[in-house]
């Protein structure tokens, strides 16, 4: 049965008069893929820290896997990877995996078992895994980085712009093991601006900025409480608007760029007050085979935009509401 994992509960800290997080509270469900989002300096990093002992918070509280968070009490059960990487360079790569994993308190037989996995996943050659992480690729390096934090089987795993430096070809086969991970009922935070990657992948997400909630729940939820209320419409041919509105089930009807590969003339449209969708499409199959019908929702990148541009007007942070799509917080 699926418990949380991660429970923050009102946590506060501060430098100086800068509030980084101001009373953050979040659940993060054992066995989930997590988003974890924000403009550069909204306090993911401090909070990430916190979790992971680097830091002190003020006030509040933060249990993992039921315990409070400390050094030697908590952080065998977790695998970081902070976005201001660290790695020896001077040391040989299957060198340095196994120290990051034996620094958790795992024995060699069972890292050396992961090691070979991943690295197979990850596909860095045998002669690679003997060279020292300088005479390495940026982008093998970063794999490196990802296998040393994941190699001790931690329950919570925590990546920081993990597809910063990727090309397509690498940033899939990250996505692939993050599923395959998934798959394992590992837990999993990601945090990163790279929306689609998360959008794909997370089924939960909280939005941060200047260290308050902005969003915080399931993404499929968020999506659906913030629809825009249009139709995405794609037919065979190119629609004679002023025809289709003069039907008077339509009260707007707007062509647009494609948002896909699909085929066709793309098109936005709002239907009339009190008129179906069965309609609309008779309105619209008048003049058109229609090849793609359905609803609008935003996608991630819309929701962050929108959130943190409506914080951003605030007059004060104490303005800020946080969206959420179940009470008490909990994800």
């Amino acid at each position: 049965m699926a418990y949380n994992i991660l429970e923050i509960r009102d946590v506060c800290k501060a430098y100086g008069e800068h509030k980084a997080l101001d009373h953050v509270s979040l659940n993060v469900e054992q066995g989930s893929v997590f988003g974890l989002l924000g403009p550069n300096g909204a306090g993911k990093t401090t909070l990430l820290r916190i979790i992971n002992s680097i830091l002190v918070h003020d006030s509040g509280s933060v249990l993992i896997d039921g315990l409070e968070a400390a050094l030697g009490k908590t952080s065998h059960l977790l695998g970081y990877m902070p976005e201001e990487r660290g790695l020896y360079p001077k040391m040989r790569v299957e060198e340095q995996i196994l120290f990051f994993g034996q620094l958790k308190g795992r024995d060699k037989a069972s890292l050396v078992k992961r090691m070979n996995e991943y690295t197979d996943i990850f596909q860095i050659s045998r002669q690679d895994r003997h060279r020292k992480v300088e005479e390495l690729s940026k982008g093998n390096q970063q794999k490196v980085q990802i296998i040393s934090t994941i190699v001790h089987d931690p329950k919570l795993i925590i990546l920081d712009e993990p597809f910063s430096g990727f090309d397509p070809i690498n940033g899939q086969l990250l996505s692939d093991l993050i599923e395959r991970l998934h798959e394992h009922e590992a837990t999993i935070i990601l945090s990163s601006h790279n929306m689609p990657a998360v959008e794909d992948m997370a089924s939960h997400v909280a939005l941060v900025n200047h260290g308050r909630l902005l969003i915080n729940g399931q993404l499929d939820d968020i999506k659906e409480s913030n629809k825009p209320g249009t139709l995405e419409l794609v037919t065979a041919s190119e629609l004679a608007i002023p025809t289709a509105l003069a039907s008077g089930a339509i009260a707007d009807l707007q062509a647009v760029q494609p948002r896909d590969k699909r085929r066709g003339f793309h098109y936005l449209l709002r239907p009339a007050a009190g008129r179906r969708n069965n309609e609309v499409l008779d309105s619209i199959a008048m003049q058109s085979d229609i090849l793609y019908f359905a609803e609008s929702l935003p996608s991630l990148a819309d929701l962050f935009i929108k959130f943190v541009a409506d914080s951003e007007s605030k007059a004060a942070p104490a303005d800020y509401q946080t969206l959420t799509t179940e009470s008490n917080n909990a994800i």
